[in-house]
């Protein structure tokens, strides 16, 4: 399962960064977003963990790690990994439906920095993500 949600993740990406050259920066945050979620519910399953059935999973990430095993390297990077999900997850909604209050369409809500800055945690932690698949496969 964790190996499937990590292709899942990665395909994800690769669909944020084609959203990106597109200059279609809403959606690039829309998939940065599920490919986060996506690579943490894969951390999650890689321990064992029913993840909540919710967009962001960072809680229950810092829950377990505080009673599991984990290298010292993703430890060091819970804080960012929780700063990162929240903030996508936070912008899930609005990506993909606008704001729809204000009647903004999603496609005027974010610009090439939201949509950078979205891809770059994506790419972090779906990096961390498979460095721990690998970590964990090594040690059993």
């Amino acid at each position: 399962m964790a190996r499937g949600y990590l292709d899942d993740a990665e395909y994800s990406l690769y669909e944020a960064e084609e959203a990106l050259a597109k200059k279609m920066y809403h959606r690039t945050v829309r998939r940065a977003q599920e490919s986060v979620e996506l690579s943490l519910k894969a951390v999650l399953r890689l321990l064992g963990v029913e993840y909540p059935r919710e967009h962001d999973v960072s809680d229950a990430l810092a829950e377990i790690a505080r009673i599991r095993v984990l290298p010292d390297w993703f430890r060091f990077e819970l804080e960012t990994i929780s700063i990162a999900s929240k903030r996508l997850a936070g912008e899930r909604g609005p990506a993909f439906y606008g704001d729809e209050n204000a009647f903004i369409p999603p496609r005027e809500l974010y610009s090439r920095e939201d949509a950078e800055k979205a891809i770059d945690s994506a790419r972090k932690i779906h990096e961390l993500s498979k460095k721990l698949f690998q970590w964990w496969k090594g040690k059993s």
